[in-house]
C-alpha cells in the first residue's frame, strides 16, 4: 500500500512539476508576442496561408499602402486549395503548416481588415510551448531517467533560440515536434539493435509516417533523417566489429530477430514520402531566386563566416544577454558575461557528458544523441563548403538537431546535480547551485529575447518609418526593385508601419484626423514602386524613369534595397547629403524633388 502511495506521490509530483515547465514556456512564448515586426517569411506564412496571392499587387507603377497590403485580408472564399495553389507555384516550402495556420488563423479577428499578426504567431507558441513535454517524453525514453527529463525540459522551456523560434508565424516550431518524434522512434529502434531483436510493426509505420509528416513541414528535415541514417550506420559497423570477433553474421541476419530488415522498410518508405515532394519542389520557378542568399562565391573573410556564425547559433542554444541593444556598454558587459558563463559551463558539461559515456546503462543513447549532433552538424558544413549552400546564415535551420542538443544537456545537468564535486572546481559552486545558475541564464536569455533585446528581427521597418516621418515633410515615393515576393514582403513591413501609424493617428485625433492629414503631410501615406527586375536590372531603371516624369512634385524619393542603376531622372532631384541613421534589412539613399 505504501508503495502505490509513493508511486502516486512520485507521478503527482512529476506532473506538477512538468506543468510548471509547460506554463513557463507559455509565458515567455506568448509575451510580446505582436510587438515585433513581421519580417519577409512571416508575410509569406500570412499571405500563402490566407489562400492569398502575391502575383496581384501591381509592379512597375506607383500605388497606395492599402493596394500594397491587400494580400493581407483574409478571403471569405478562400480555401486550402488556394493555400496549396498559391504556394506550390510561388514558393519552396512543403504546405502542411500552412494547411494548419490556415484553420488557425480563422480563430482570430482581424485588425483594420489585416490578418491578426498575434493570431498567427500564436500558433508557433503552441507548437513550441508543446516540445517541453515532447522533449521530456524523449528523454524519459532514451535515458529513463525523471531527472534527466525535467532538465531537459526546464532547458527546453527557457532556450532563447526555442522562444526565438516559437515567436515568428513559421514552421520551425512544427518541424521540431517531428523531429522529436522521430529521434524517439531512432532511440527505439537503438535499443533494438543493440539487443539484436525486432522492431514492433507500429513503431516502423509510425516512424515513417512522423517523418512524412516532418518533410511535409520543412524540406530541411531531411537533414534530420540524414543524421540518423549516420547513427544507425554507426551502430551497424559496431555491431559489424563484433561480428568479427566471433557472431556468426547469417544468425545475425535472421528474419525473426534482426532489426534491420524492417529499419530498410522506414528507410524506403520515407524515402517514397520524399520523393512524393520531388516534382513540386523541382516545377517551382522561385525556388532558384528564393535561395539566393545562402548561395554565392567565397572571398576572403567569407570562408570563415560560417564557422563564427554556427558557433553563436550554438551559443543561443543556453545564453543570449542583451548583444543588440544600442547602449555600447550593454553590449559589451553583456559579451564579456557570456564569456565568463561559457568558460565556467561548458567544462561541466563536457564532465557531465563523458560521466554519461563511462555509464553501461547510458552510453548507447549518448553516443546516438551526440553522434546525430555531430552528424547534422558536419552535413551543415558540408553544405557550406562544398556544395556553396551556406546553411549556417539560417540560425533557424538549427531546429534539425535542437532537441538533440537539449537532451544531451539534460543528461549532462542530471550527473552535475547527483555528484557536487564535479561542478565545484576551482569556482566553488557545487552541483545543484551550477545546474540552477545554468538554468537561470537561460531564464534571463528568453528574457532577452521576448524584450527584442536578441535575435532581433532581420528587418525593422519601425524604425525606418519613424526615420521617413522625422525626415520628410512632404509626399513620399518609396522605390524598391523587385525579384520575388521577398522584396514585396520588405516593403509590406514598411507599409503596415504606416497603417499602423495611420490608425494610431486616427486614434488620437478622431473625426478632425482628416482635416489634419491635409494640413501635415507627415500624416500623409507614402507611394511604393516595385520595379520589377528579371534578368535584365535595366527593366528596373526604366520603370522608376516613368514614374518619376510623371509624379506631380515636390516629393522625396526613397531608394530602398533597389539594386539597379538609378535613371536619368534622379538627376533633376537633391540627394541628402545628411548623415542618417542605418536601419537593419534596408539600404537607403533619400533625394528630394523639388518643383
Amino acid at each position: 500500500m505504501n508503495l502505490v502511495l509513493k508511486t502516486q506521490n512520485s507521478k503527482l509530483k512529476t506532473l506538477l512539476l512538468l506543468t510548471v515547465w509547460v506554463l513557463i514556456a507559455i509565458g515567455l512564448r506568448l509575451t510580446n508576442l505582436s510587438a515585433k515586426p513581421p519580417w519577409t517569411d512571416e508575410f509569406s506564412t500570412l499571405v500563402f496561408s490566407l489562400g492569398n496571392s502575391f502575383l496581384p499587387v501591381p509592379l512597375d507603377q506607383p500605388i497606395s499602402v492599402d493596394v500594397l497590403l491587400q494580400p493581407l485580408q483574409p478571403q471569405p472564399t478562400a480555401s486550402i486549395k488556394d493555400v496549396w495553389k498559391h504556394l506550390s507555384s510561388e514558393s519552396n516550402h512543403p504546405p502542411l503548416y500552412f494547411f494548419l495556420t490556415h484553420w488557425w488563423m480563422r480563430l482570430f479577428p482581424t485588425h483594420e481588415g489585416l490578418v491578426s499578426l498575434w493570431g498567427a504567431r500564436s500558433l508557433a507558441a503552441v507548437f513550441g510551448a508543446a516540445s517541453i513535454p515532447a522533449v521530456y517524453a524523449l528523454s524519459k525514453l532514451a535515458f529513463r531517467s525523471r531527472l534527466v527529463s525535467h532538465l531537459a525540459a526546464a532547458m527546453m522551456a527557457t532556450s532563447p533560440y526555442g522562444i526565438f523560434l516559437a515567436q515568428e508565424a513559421r514552421h520551425y516550431t512544427l518541424a521540431i515536434l517531428w523531429v522529436i518524434a522521430s529521434l524517439a522512434c531512432l532511440v527505439i529502434a537503438s535499443r533494438h539493435i543493440q539487443n539484436r531483436t525486432q522492431i514492433p510493426i507500429w513503431v516502423a509505420l509510425s516512424w515513417v509516417g512522423i517523418n512524412a509528416m516532418g518533410i511535409a513541414t520543412h524540406y530541411f528535415f531531411t537533414l534530420t533523417l540524414c543524421s540518423e541514417a549516420l547513427v544507425l550506420l554507426f551502430l551497424a559497423w559496431r555491431q559489424g566489429d563484433k561480428k568479427e570477433q566471433g557472431e556468426k553474421l547469417l544468425a545475425d541476419l535472421s528474419i525473426s530477430h534482426s532489426p534491420w530488415l524492417r529499419i530498410y522498410a522506414v528507410a524506403a518508405g520515407t524515402f517514397v514520402a520524399a520523393l512524393v515532394w520531388l516534382p513540386v519542389f523541382l516545377q517551382n520557378s522561385y525556388g532558384g531566386k528564393l535561395t539566393e542568399w545562402i548561395q554565392g562565391p567565397r572571398t576572403g573573410m567569407a570562408w570563415i563566416n560560417p564557422i563564427f556564425q554556427a558557433i553563436a547559433a550554438w551559443i543561443t542554444m543556453i545564453s543570449l544577454l542583451p548583444v543588440e541593444t544600442p547602449q555600447l556598454a550593454v553590449v559589451i558587459t553583456s559579451g564579456i558575461l557570456m564569456l565568463i558563463f561559457f568558460i565556467w559551463a561548458v567544462p561541466i558539461l563536457v564532465r557531465g557528458i563523458k560521466v554519461q559515456l563511462k555509464q553501461p546503462q547510458t552510453r548507447l543513447m549518448v553516443q546516438v544523441f551526440v553522434g546525430l549532433v555531430v552528424g547534422a552538424i558536419a552535413l551543415f558544413f558540408l553544405f557550406t563548403y562544398f556544395f556553396g549552400i551556406d546553411l549556417t546564415r539560417g540560425a533557424r535551420y538549427n531546429f534539425v538537431y535542437f532537441p538533440a542538443v537539449i537532451v544531451l544537456l539534460g543528461a549532462s545537468l542530471a550527473v552535475c546535480w547527483h555528484n557536487p564535486i564535479l561542478a565545484k572546481g576551482r569556482w566553488g559552486i557545487n552541483g545543484k547551485k551550477a545546474v540552477v545558475i545554468i538554468w537561470l541564464m537561460g531564464l534571463v536569455s528568453a528574457i532577452t529575447v521576448v524584450c527584442n533585446l536578441g535575435y532581433q528581427k532581420y528587418y525593422r521597418p519601425d524604425y525606418f518609418v519613424q526615420l521617413i516621418e522625422q525626415t520628410s515633410h512632404v509626399p513620399v515615393l518609396i522605390s524598391t526593385t523587385q525579384k520575388t515576393h521577398v522584396h514585396i514582403g520588405e516593403m509590406m513591413g514598411i507599409a503596415r508601419e504606416f497603417k499602423i501609424t495611420e490608425v494610431l493617428n486616427r486614434a488620437n485625433f478622431g473625426s478632425d484626423f482628416s482635416q489634419n492629414s491635409i494640413q501635415n503631410t507627415k500624416y500623409t501615406s507614402p507611394l511604393f514602386l516595385l520595379a520589377h527586375q528579371d534578368e535584365d536590372p535595366s527593366t528596373s531603371t526604366s520603370a522608376l524613369q516613368n514614374t518619376l516624369k510623371t509624379l506631380p512634385r515636390p516629393f522625396d524619393l526613397w531608394l530602398v534595397n533597389f539594386n539597379a542603376n538609378e535613371p536619368e531622372e534622379v538627376k533633376n532631384c537633391v540627394a541628402d547629403t545628411k548623415s542618417l541613421p542605418a536601419v537593419n534589412g534596408y539600404q537607403y539613399k533619400l533625394y528630394h524633388c523639388s518643383s
